[in-house]
């Protein structure tokens, strides 16, 4: 588990490229799980048109062990966790995860791809089936189904007429 007191949480870099630290939010996520305005600032601040940072990468093993209190996890505990890594793995303006926080993401993904299993067997919602089979997806390593998945069904028809025709 990551120090939340370690003083390096405040020189962290969100999507934006600039100083976010996320213990605030985590904090109130934490009092809060379904709170729309905590997530909304985690989207905001972690992610931005592909670009993700440090406190990026950080804030994932504490909203997965935040998660994991929670029957059904959020489907943005999902989302923001494929949405994070896809922009990690595709695009080489973003840092790499920092020695002290990587063992504790790669972790925390072992942890969400269960989370993600369990949940799968019960959830219904096509965002939260999304979100949670680009986790699945992204664990096992297929990138491009991850990314189909992401999409909204709209999205992928409209790709799957593009290729198949009518």
């Amino acid at each position: 588990m990551l120090d939340i007191n370690d003083e390096r949480w405040s020189n962290l870099q969100g999507g934006y490229k600039v100083v976010y630290d996320p213990r605030p939010a985590l904090r109130a996520l934490a009092l809060r799980y379904d709170d729309k305005s905590v997530w909304d600032e985690f989207w905001e601040e972690l992610h931005h048109q592909g670009d993700v940072g440090d406190a990026s990468y950080a804030a994932i093993p504490e909203i997965v062990r935040i998660s994991t209190e929670h029957v059904s996890a959020s489907w943005a505990a999902y989302g923001l966790a494929a949405v994070i890594e896809e922009a990690r793995r595709t695009d080489e303006r973003n840092p790499p995860i920092p020695d002290w926080i990587e063992p504790h993401y790669n972790t925390a993904w072992r942890t969400l791809f269960h989370l993600a299993l369990r949940d799968l067997e019960t959830e219904t919602d096509e965002t939260f089936l999304s979100q949670a089979l680009a986790v699945v997806a992204l664990h096992r390593g297929m990138l491009g189904l991850a990314r189909m998945t992401m999409c909204t069904e709209d999205e992928r028809e409209e790709m799957l007429k593009a290729y198949w025709g009518s």
